[in-house]
Parts: structure tokens; C-alpha cells; sequence
């Protein structure tokens, strides 16, 4: 049974929502987030990559850093930027994005839960990528990146939404990439019971995207835990700052591949291996991209020519990992083929989120890479599944879109 909470938000003023907003922090390199906040002090990115407050002599992991960023938040919070409510509620975080909208509840969920595989996980962390947000929420006393969670969709928190968005919202804005954010409270006391009783009758709440700050966070409560020996369970660390949608509103895009060489292959060497595993049909030139309409095919780009890619039925699989479109490529193309047995580490190979499109794809065929792959995306009841058996996706299966906005909500621990 899911425990999620309503919780006592930090949030940004109404007439500083639009300019605190700010995408997560690591979509940016160093440089991008110096370049993106050189003009926007209230940008929460700021608060997210401090590092932008100093210059490069001073690491990105400097212990002054983290010290900046809670000195930042704190002043925020002092000079009104940032407001906190009285009262504990959920809120709704609605996204729209090219006409389509997905609709997500506000809250907190609990570290055990994730302990104990009701919040499930689908991707490996690093300890390394960990460190940073550990030290981040740790040091700010404050988690401020909402994790991304998907659960089935119920009637009943549907009701409570849909009634909850007649109000006026606390925030309705446009960002500079034409995502329009709204946001609404639910406070009446009967509401926010019905929310949580929901909540408590779903078995199953799964990280859609944002691991290895789930991780962090739960990393950092744990650890309090153990500084405090005789906590109750009830402490804010024991809970982290969460989005959950229902899986009906919910698009995943594809994770396209970039591979730097054919493994010593010419061109039609390497379609020949491919046809061993795939039925390979020539589809178009440079601009006529093959985009995958259904499962079990690839678009290909290679030589200014784009190819469709059909696997064939000697290596369909029924398992949840070992049939997603991007195990088939890894197991019988780019391993034993192309020679990347590893793609987390392997430098030849690169991953280009779908939003991205295909121009981008054939850019970087033509240029400093040489062939490219557009995948069919991974579904969310595949997601789902591969989380079910307790297994793990391959690396970049899923690029989830729009992206949550950091500095909407903080919760403080």
C-alpha cells in the first residue's frame, strides 16, 4: 500500500513562479547552466548547479557549493521569493505540451516504500551521480526536485482532480519552450483524505524518471535516521518530494543511438550482418526519416540513406527486458556486431533523447558519427512490466517528456 502524504510546501510567489520554474539540473552541462542563468537570478538553477555562482576555479563539487546553494535558497525564502504554506495539502501540476496534457499530483512519498519495492525502479544508479544530490539536499535541509512517479490510474483521485482544477490556480504560465505549467492546491480536509486513502489502496507506484535523485533522497533519510536514533517515522526526512501521474497521461518518447564506426565493416558488409537478424529494406534519402510506428522495427541512417529494420521472429522475445526493441538492438546489433558491449561506458556509442528528432539523428550521422538508429519508443506498460519482475531496463530506454520544472515545490526535511 502506497504511502503518500500531503506535506507543507516552500513555493515560489505567484508573481515569481514563471522565473524561479527551471529545468532539472542535469540536463545542463556546467557551461550551459552558467550560460542559462547569466541573465535570470531567480532562475532555481541558481539554487540547483551553484557552482554558476563561482568561477572555474572553484569545482563542481566544492564543499562551498553546497554551502552557496542553502545560503541562496535561504535568502530566497527571506526576501519572498519563496513563500511556505500553513497547512499540509497535495497539489496538482498539470503540463501541457503540444496539446496534449498529463495532470500530476503534488506530494511526498515515503522511504520505505522504496525500500521495500512499492515504489519500484526500472534503471541501476550510480554512486557517483548520488554523491552530488545526497550532499545538495543534505546541506539545503531540502529536497527540490520533484522525483517523477507513475501509478495506474484511479478513479477516485481523478474525480478529486478534476473537481480541485475548476478553482483558479496558483500559477498558470507558458515557459520559453512552450510548455504551459498550472498549478492548483487541494486543501479541503476531505479531499486531501480521499487523495491519501487512494493512494493507500494502490500495491504498486513506479520512478518513471528521475532515479538517482530518488535515491539520493532516500539516501539522505536513511541517514538522518541514523543520526537520530530515536525517530518517530513521522520526521519530513522520512519522506521525499515527489510528481505522480496516471499511466493514461503519460507519453514516453524514444532513446535514438549514435555509433561512431561500422567495427571495420563496410557499408554492405554491416547490412549483410544486420540481415541475419532483420529484414532490411532501403526507405529514403537524407529527410525521408524512418520513424517506427510499431514494435519490433528500427529506422536506420547510414550513408545519407535512411533504412527500415524488421526484426525477425528468431529473436522476438516474451521477456519483459530481453523484448524491448533496444535489448534486441544492443543483443543482436550493437554487441555482437558493431562490438559495444557495454554501452554505459562505451565511448563509440551515444544517446539522443527523442525530442531531439531525426534531423538531429542524420546531423550527427553526417558529421562526427556514422551511423544512427530511431527506435520505436518503450511503453509505459512495458516500463511497468520490466519494474513488475523485478528486473532492469537497459540503459536510455526511456525519455520521458515535458520535463518537470525544479523550484515549483520544496519540501524542507
Amino acid at each position: 500500500m502506497a504511502n503518500i502524504r500531503p506535506f507543507i510546501c516552500v513555493r515560489p510567489s505567484e508573481r515569481t513562479a514563471s522565473q524561479v520554474a527551471a529545468l532539472p539540473y542535469d540536463v545542463y552541462s556546467r557551461a550551459e547552466a552558467c550560460a542559462e542563468v547569466a541573465d535570470k537570478p531567480l532562475s532555481f538553477l541558481n539554487i540547483d548547479r551553484a557552482e554558476t555562482q563561482f568561477d572555474d576555479t572553484v569545482d563542481t563539487y566544492d564543499d562551498r557549493v553546497y554551502a552557496k546553494a542553502k545560503e541562496m535558497l535561504e535568502a530566497r525564502i527571506a526576501d519572498g521569493t519563496f513563500i511556505t504554506d500553513s497547512d499540509k495539502a497535495y497539489y496538482i501540476y498539470e503540463l501541457t505540451m503540444d496539446g496534449r496534457v498529463q495532470t500530476g499530483i503534488v506530494a511526498c512519498a515515503s522511504i520505505d516504500d522504496y525500500a521495500d519495492n512499492i515504489i519500484k525502479k526500472h534503471e541501476n544508479t550510480r554512486a557517483d551521480k548520488e554523491l552530488d544530490r545526497i550532499r545538495h539536499v543534505d546541506t539545503c535541509n531540502a529536497q527540490t526536485g520533484p522525483i517523477f512517479l507513475a501509478y495506474r490510474a484511479n478513479e477516485t483521485i481523478r474525480a478529486v482532480v478534476a473537481d480541485n482544477k475548476k478553482k483558479e490556480p496558483l500559477y498558470s504560465f507558458t515557459s520559453p519552450d512552450g510548455i504551459r505549467h498550472q498549478v492548483w492546491k487541494i486543501s479541503a480536509p476531505q479531499d486531501v483524505d480521499k487523495v491519501q486513502e487512494a493512494f493507500a489502496g494502490i500495491n504498486s507506484v513506479y520512478i518513471a524518471d528521475g532515479h538517482h535523485r530518488a535515491a539520493s533522497a532516500v539516501k539522505v533519510g536513511f541517514k538522518r535516521r541514523s543520526e537520530n536514533p530515536s525517530y518517530t517515522g513521522e520526521e519530513e526526512f522520512n519522506y521525499f518530494l515527489s510528481v505522480l501521474f496516471p499511466d493514461e497521461e503519460l507519453m514516453i518518447m524514444p532513446y535514438n543511438r549514435v555509433v561512431k564506426d561500422l567495427n571495420g565493416y563496410t557499408k554492405d558488409e554491416f547490412i549483410s550482418k544486420l540481415s541475419e537478424c532483420y529484414d532490411v529494406a532501403q526507405s529514403g534519402i537524407r529527410g525521408e526519416a524512418v520513424v517506427p510506428d510499431k514494435k519490433g522495427v528500427i529506422g536506420m541512417y547510414l550513408e545519407g540513406g535512411w533504412y527500415t529494420l524488421t526484426a525477425k521472429a528468431s529473436i522476438l522475445n516474451d521477456d519483459p527486458v530481453e523484448g524491448l526493441d533496444v535489448s534486441l538492438l544492443q543483443n543482436h546489433v550493437l554487441e555482437p556486431v558493431l562490438g559495444i558491449a557495454d554501452p554505459r561506458t562505451d565511448k563509440r556509442i551515444e544517446f539522443i533523447g527523442g525530442i531531439r528528432g531525426t534531423k538531429e539523428l542524420e546531423h550527427r550521422a553526417d558529421s562526427d558519427m556514422k551511423v544512427a538508429f530511431s527506435m520505436y519508443a518503450t511503453s509505459i506498460q512495458e516500463l511497468f512490466a520490466v519494474a513488475d519482475a523485478g528486473l532492469l531496463m537497459p540503459p536510455k530506454s526511456t525519455w520521458f517528456e515535458p520535463k518537470l520544472r525544479s523550484g515549483l515545490f520544496i519540501h524542507r526535511i
